[in-house]
């Protein structure tokens, strides 16, 4: 680890948040994520091996509690409270990215793997039609990893990229840039649909409230700031 060798507050958080991977890795965990295979696939680009040693790293310094699951040969991560007490820190650096830092996404920012991750975490299953519910998405740009499919049962939810078999309660169809303009709050839904460039057809108990069950990412609503 980088140090600073000074005794400033901010320097000795860096020291310990600014190497890199680090702040997202505790962002997946402060959201939820909680196992090793779990924060690979929302971090698709940290190579297994960094992914271990940040975790190691956090841990070391009093942010991550590592545990054995019952009957399992993995572990699951936990946030200690010193990790906890980041969350209103990482939502404001979040806020502020979107707001100062945020222009019109490059190709090589568009990730399905992190979109459809960050789909599968936002959606609110209470709001869902009870009993099981499948989702479909198709992204008409892609060759590789173009069909995902979310399966929810009660408060589980699980990304597939393999058709689990059941029908289909709701088609989302739209080219990756689209589906993540909107998810950004870029590009309004309903004006995505009405074009054309976000199809979505299914079961009308599903489609009348799908803003609710659908929810945006979590920064959506902040608007990037006008230049001065």
């Amino acid at each position: 680890m980088f140090r600073y060798g000074q005794f400033c507050p901010i320097s000795k958080a860096v020291e310990v948040l600014g190497e890199r991977w680090s702040l997202l890795v505790v962002r997946e965990l402060l959201l939820g994520r909680s196992q090793f295979n779990q924060l690979q696939r929302a971090l698709p680009r940290i190579s297994p091996t960094t992914l271990s040693k940040r975790l190691a790293e956090l841990q070391a310094h009093g942010l991550v509690l590592r545990k054995r699951l019952p009957a399992q040969d993995s572990y699951e991560y936990r946030l200690t409270a010193a990790g906890r007490e980041l969350y209103p820190v990482v939502m404001q650096v979040g806020e502020w990215g979107m707001r100062w830092m945020r222009s019109r996404m490059e190709d090589d920012e568009l990730d399905v793997g992190v979109l459809m991750s960050d789909i599968e975490r936002r959606l609110d299953t209470a709001k869902l039609p009870s009993g099981q519910s499948v989702l479909q998405f198709k992204f008409t740009d892609l060759g590789e990893f173009a069909d995902w499919w979310i399966k929810v049962n009660g408060d589980h939810v699980e990304l597939c990229l393999d058709d689990p078999g059941y029908e289909i309660d709701v088609y989302f169809t739209s080219d990756l840039r689209t589906l993540t303009e909107v998810w950004m709050g870029d590009l309004p839904l309903e004006r995505a649909r009405s074009s054309g460039r976000l199809k979505i057809v299914g079961r009308p108990a599903y489609l009348k409230n799908l803003p609710a069950w659908f929810r945006l990412h979590v920064l959506s609503g902040i608007r990037p700031a006008r230049a001065e």
